[in-house]
């Protein structure tokens, strides 16, 4: 890791050269200025992860540290192409689709009494299993189920050979720093080690691996388990989602031929130039919101315990994006579209 920029690095590297995705500061402005009234009346805060998503865990004890490891370790690739397409898992009578039809298919699996979220279980879980696991009400299965098994089995033997059975273990040897934590989960998880080459350089951009850190903070509410000094040194998750929100805020521009090539369905590949534009610009385009919004939060003398990083601003433009999938703007723009372990 010694060789390779970090994410923010990463980051401001791409967008300094990018050729067909640009950062737009009247749109980073208007966005810090959103992102500033959110967390100025509390709108937005760490709380939402827990309030506003009703599948995510509401307890704080060792197991929901285990659970967010299950959950973040095969966090990737739930897009569909169309939505006649979609992977689908009802829970407790709702339907969900996208990532949380996967959480849906975890807590339906722990309510039927599998255990898995216990590595015991998991490192040698077999794939008619985990195809048992992930049954969809649609036609259409998960995707990457052979590599889902993959990352599911490798994860469970790393953590019963290293850890004693427990992504505990690996935020207790770290000192409460997410860096330090960062750097041992793509140093001993393979499958969460997304980095690529960039014109000559090795560069990380880590989605996974920060994901997995910022719901064990945002599980914890920043405490216990989630107590970290250097969280906010964390950048947003590069994937193919936040994109679209940025762009819909007009904090990122796409090229004409970049926005035809996404509307024409091609398929990126990890370390295409396009791809890593998007998510390098995307990263950068999210730190200079956060930075901007820290100094209206700053100057602002009635908001004394006003908190943004980063990853609120993600998990806010997430959760829009979501919510507001049916705005004729937010339904016009593209999200690039690959198949990848990684997001």
């Amino acid at each position: 890791m010694e060789n390779v920029l970090m994410p923010r690095d990463a980051g401001r590297l791409i967008a300094e050269t990018s050729k067909d995705v640009t950062i737009n500061d009247e749109g980073v402005q208007k966005l810090a200025k959103l992102m500033y009234e959110c967390v100025k009346t509390k709108k937005y805060t760490i709380a939402n992860w827990k309030s506003d998503h009703e599948l995510n865990p509401s307890k704080m004890t060792k197991a929901e540290v285990d659970w967010v490891f299950v959950a973040d370790t095969l966090n990737f690739s739930f897009w569909s192409m169309n939505d006649n397409e979609k992977f689908k898992v009802t829970y407790k009578g709702t339907e969900y689709t996208g990532y949380w039809s996967w959480v849906a298919a975890l807590n339906r699996a722990l309510d039927n009494g599998i255990p898995l979220t216990d590595p015991s279980y998991y490192a040698s879980v077999s794939k008619e299993e985990l195809c048992n696991i992930f049954k969809s009400d649609t036609d259409c299965d998960v995707p990457l189920l052979e590599e889902r098994l993959q990352v599911l089995q490798e994860a469970g033997k790393v953590l019963l050979k290293k850890y004693d059975g427990s992504f505990v273990n690996c935020i207790e040897k770290c000192g409460k720093s997410a860096q330090t934590l960062l750097k041992l989960v793509v140093t001993d998880f393979q499958s969460y080690r997304d980095e690529t080459e960039y014109n000559g350089k090795q560069v990380a951009f880590y989605k996974r691996a920060q994901i997995l850190i910022a719901d064990i903070w945002a599980c914890f509410e920043g405490k216990n388990y989630g107590e970290f000094h250097d969280i906010d040194t964390m950048t947003m998750f590069a994937d193919y989602r936040i994109p679209q929100a940025l762009a819909y805020f007009d904090a990122m521009l796409y090229s004409k031929e970049l926005t035809e090539y996404m509307k024409a369905d091609k398929m990126m590949k990890t370390g295409d130039r396009y791809e890593m534009e998007i998510r390098g610009c995307s990263i950068w385009a999210t730190e200079l919101v956060c930075e901007e919004a820290k100094k209206l939060l700053q100057a602002d003398a009635e908001t004394k315990d006003g908190h943004i990083n980063s990853i609120i601003i993600d998990h806010y433009l997430w959760d829009y994006r979501r919510d507001h999938a049916d705005d004729p703007k937010m339904a016009d723009i593209p999200f690039h579209k690959i198949r990848c372990i990684y997001y």
